[in-house]
């Protein structure tokens, strides 16, 4: 006679019959199934995790972040649960947390550059400019955004001048270059762009 079945074995079997219930849209038989194995003793972060996903496809998002901080807490380096918690934080207006969970999920896997990406952004908001810096340095000068982020982080540390001004305006001269040194200038631009680009007016 088999004993009773183990956390382990509850969340490996729910996980298995978890995909048939996804692509049938029955979130509300994946969400009992996902409850019970998220309630044996030892059940595993990715089911937690997955009842976090589960939750917010059957609208009720708002219940997501406890079962994202769950999977977390049970393992430390699960970079897809740090990403989603991070974007729930975000949604929910909680911008420092946000930004910490984006760096958690970077620091876990530091080719996700959607996390890089998420970081550099937030960063820039919150003046955290070192960190943003070093988020936008992943990404990469040939990315727009990351150079123009980088730029904005270097200006307002001190370390981008003319030079750096003229270098990325001529390397990308589109909008989130002219914002960030819009930006860095405290409202004013420089008063001659590069070769190509508008000059403001006197």
């Amino acid at each position: 006679i088999a004993g009773p079945m183990t956390g382990a074995g509850i969340a490996a079997k729910a996980l298995q019959a978890l995909p048939a219930l996804v692509a049938a849209g029955d979130w509300p038989a994946a969400e009992r199934l996902l409850r019970r194995a998220a309630a044996a003793k030892g059940a595993p972060a990715p089911v937690f995790y997955n009842l976090a996903k589960v939750l917010e496809a059957a609208g009720k998002g708002a219940q997501a972040g406890t079962w994202l901080r769950r999977a977390v807490e049970r393992a430390p380096d699960y970079a897809v649960a740090w990403f989603e918690l991070g974007r729930w934080m975000l949604e929910t207006g909680d911008l420092p947390g946000a930004a910490e969970a984006f760096a958690r999920a970077a620091a876990a896997d530091p080719g996700d550059a959607d996390a890089w990406r998420n970081l550099g952004r937030l960063a820039l908001r919150l003046g955290q400019w070192q960190r943003a810096a070093e988020a936008w340095a992943r990404l990469g000068p040939g990315d727009p955004e990351a150079a123009a982020g980088a730029y904005r982080a270097a200006a307002e540390l001190g370390q981008a001048g003319p030079a750096e001004t003229r270098a990325l305006l001529e390397a990308h001269p589109g909008p989130a270059s002219l914002q960030a040194v819009t930006h860095a200038g405290r409202g004013h631009l420089p008063f001659v762009l590069p070769a190509g680009g508008a000059q403001p007016r006197r």
